[in-house]
Order: structure tokens, then sequence, then C-alpha cells
């Protein structure tokens, strides 16, 4: 790790939010739960989000940006250890939405951003392969979606999370709009965290 260099998350950090969804008695119906969750799935997006704009102003190489934003992935998306069923789902929900997020970035890096389409017309498309049960298409889509995100050229229009049915490509939208909250605002958890 050279000097420029920071840690961008840690085993640490996803411990703490693990201890913490452990030792809370969720109600997925309850607003504080999904509070709880969603800042669980936003702090993720933050460490994925500094990556991607310390490689964007060139702080840091496309190799190490990878490296990153890979070694993240692998902390968050490795198995949760609950007892509670119920929990495990709600953390592998979080997870499941945080897939896409690693993936686009891997893909912006590694690719650049999507070359043809806008972010709503691959999105209605992931929503269509779903449909058809055709699940990979409907990830590439969403990943696509999400490199357009990253080039900033375009918007993820959040109401569209209210017009798909829930499934699949529903949590990977929500990740990206976690994603999309933390290069506009990367700091937001942190200051709640501080607090």
């Amino acid at each position: 790790m050279t000097e420029a260099e920071e840690t961008y998350y840690t085993e640490e950090r996803w411990q703490n939010w693990l201890s913490r969804v452990d030792e809370e008695d969720l109600d997925p119906e309850s607003e504080e739960s999904a509070r709880l969750l969603f800042n669980m799935q936003d702090d993720a997006a933050i460490a994925v989000a500094k990556v991607l704009s310390a490689y964007k102003d060139g702080s840091i190489d496309d190799e190490v940006a990878l490296e990153e934003i890979r070694d993240i992935g692998e902390i968050v998306l490795s198995e949760a250890a609950f007892e509670s069923e119920e929990k495990l789902i709600l953390v592998d929900g979080v997870q499941m939405s945080l897939r896409c997020v690693f993936a686009a970035a891997e893909e912006y890096v590694a690719g650049g951003p999507a070359p043809e389409g806008t972010i709503g017309e691959h999105v209605e498309a992931a929503v269509a392969a779903e449909e058809d049960e055709d699940l990979d298409t409907a990830f590439a889509h969403t990943v696509q979606a999400g490199t357009l995100l990253i080039e900033d050229d375009d918007e993820l229009d959040v109401t569209v999370l209210e017009d798909i049915e829930y499934g699949l490509v529903s949590d990977w939208v929500s990740g990206l709009d976690s994603l999309q909250s933390a290069l506009a605002d990367p700091e937001v958890i942190e200051k709640e965290d501080d607090e």
C-alpha cells in the first residue's frame, strides 16, 4: 500500500454492523430496523464510492482500484453467522443489493461506462429479463446502469423502485441508489456514527 492510499473498509467495520444487527430485536416492518439495514448498506457503498473517487481523480490506478473494490466485496459478502434465520435473510438482502454495487464498480474501472443506453433503459431491460427468468441478463443490465451512474452522465430515478415488483432487480437497484447517494455525499454515515 502506498502512502497515497487509505484503508477504505475493514473487517472490523463490517463486523460492527453485524454485531448491531445481532444485538437488535429486528422487525422488518419497523422503520428503525429498516434504517439500520439501509445504513449498513450505505456504509459499504460509501467505501466503494471513495475508491471510485480516488480512481477518477487519479490518486490510485485501475489495478489498485480493482483490488480495493474486491477487498471490500470479500469482507461484505462473506457469510454472516447468526442463529436467527430471519437476521440471516435480512443481511443477505443487504449483501444482494451490494453485489451489484461491487460488480458495477469493477466493470467501470475495467471497461468504463456502458457504451450505449441510459440508466432507465438498462433498468427496464433488467426488469424484463427478470420477468423472463433470465437473471444473468438482468444482472448485466443493472451493472451497466451502475457504470453510467458512476460516470455521472445520468441519474438513477429512485421512483423506479416503486414500479418494480420486489425481486433481485429491485434489490440490485436499491444498491445502486445507495451508491448514487454515496457518490453525492460520501460522509453521510460516518457523520452519523460519530454523533
